[in-house]
């Protein structure tokens, strides 16, 4: 019985692909406010408020992923778009992030923080939108009220707390735009 547990839990990649896109087919689905064709979910760390959360079609979200909304926030990822291993997007304000975007392992993007007199209590920091076509470095944090343009790359562990221009591209902690 220990061999059979132990072949399930380090099975390859393509099998645990294959049996998230029928769990996906059988069990998201219907969970999700949309979820769209072609779209895998693998073995993620917490779903919450998924009836908020909608993923466009052909999207992979890879293992550790962390997807919640809060009362009054919504979460939508557009058509095939890559949420890598542990990313954690947290919607309390509005969420969007557009198509062909590939958010790399870790990332953390978020719209809401602690209250600083009770923190036990969170409060919205303003919506956030990605444009289509962002890439979205190795553990960098996006903050709430910020806009990322279309074709925008922001490098590993930067921390976004200004908009950032269409196909520009930020790095470093606050992120600003590389120079030339």
């Amino acid at each position: 019985m220990g061999h059979v547990a132990r072949s399930l839990v380090s099975a390859p990649a393509s099998l645990r692909w294959r049996l998230a896109a029928v769990r996906t087919k059988l069990v998201y689905r219907r969970a999700f406010g949309t979820l769209g064709e072609g779209t895998v979910i693998v073995r993620p760390n917490k779903l919450q408020g998924v009836e908020r959360i909608h993923l466009g079609a052909d999207c992979s979200v890879f293992e550790g992923a962390w997807l919640a909304t809060e009362a009054g926030g919504e979460l939508r990822v557009g058509d095939n778009t890559y949420l890598g291993h542990d990313v954690h997007l947290h919607a309390l304000d509005p969420v969007t992030i557009g198509s062909g975007c590939v958010i790399a392992d870790g990332v953390f993007v978020g719209s809401s923080d602690h209250d600083r007199d009770d923190r036990h209590r969170v409060h919205g920091t303003g919506s956030i939108t990605i444009g289509d076509r962002v890439f979205l470095g190795q553990r960098c944090v996006v903050l709430g009220g910020v806009t990322i343009g279309d074709g925008a790359t922001v490098g590993a562990h930067a921390v976004v707390t200004k908009d950032v221009a269409p196909g520009q591209t930020v790095v470093g902690i606050p992120a600003r735009p590389l120079s030339a």
